[in-house]
């Protein structure tokens, strides 16, 4: 049997009755102890069905986010990772906005040495538009790091002819 130390207080995974919830809810957020947070890795995640809305129009944004970070004691559990972003179905704010919420509340929950947010939007109006957003922990080699990757972001795009 696995203990509430390993596993922290997740009560979503696994769960049946999950309810989805369509405005914005950072509480659903849980998260669970880092078995290695003595070794420096990544943490990558996926997310190719983020919608939210715009805060003028009402009309639905779609994109994929791309959520990275370098755990320290505590780490986000996925499937509350999911119904955090699905949260954001009814939420109206700009794109670069959400990439910034979104990067803020993991921040608060978790504390890593370091994250990166990245949303890549589909085009409305014909244009799509790519907010990028990062931290590194101050007085420490992850500040340098965020530095670094803020200012060297993006210098090769890919083409873009698929959205």
């Amino acid at each position: 049997m696995r203990t509430q130390e390993e596993h922290g207080d997740i009560t979503l995974l696994g769960n049946q009755h999950t309810k989805y919830e369509f405005d914005y809810k950072p509480e659903v957020l849980e998260t669970f102890p880092n078995k290695h947070p003595d070794r420096d890795y990544f943490v990558k995640f996926n997310c190719p069905e983020f919608t939210s809305l715009c805060p003028i129009t009402g009309q639905p944004d779609f994109a994929t986010i791309y959520i990275s970070y370098v755990p320290d004691e505590i780490m986000v559990e996925s499937k509350s990772l999911k119904l955090y972003l699905f949260s954001f179905r009814n939420h109206g704010d700009f794109h670069e906005d959400c990439v910034n919420i979104i990067m803020n509340d993991l921040i608060n929950l978790m504390h890593p040495k370091y994250i990166e947010v990245w949303g890549k939007f589909l085009p409305r109006g014909g244009i799509s538009i790519d907010p990028y957003c990062n931290y590194g922990r101050p007085d420490t080699k992850w500040e340098q790091v965020a530095w670094d990757r803020l200012t060297h972001h993006d210098l090769y795009p890919e083409s873009v002819n698929n959205r």
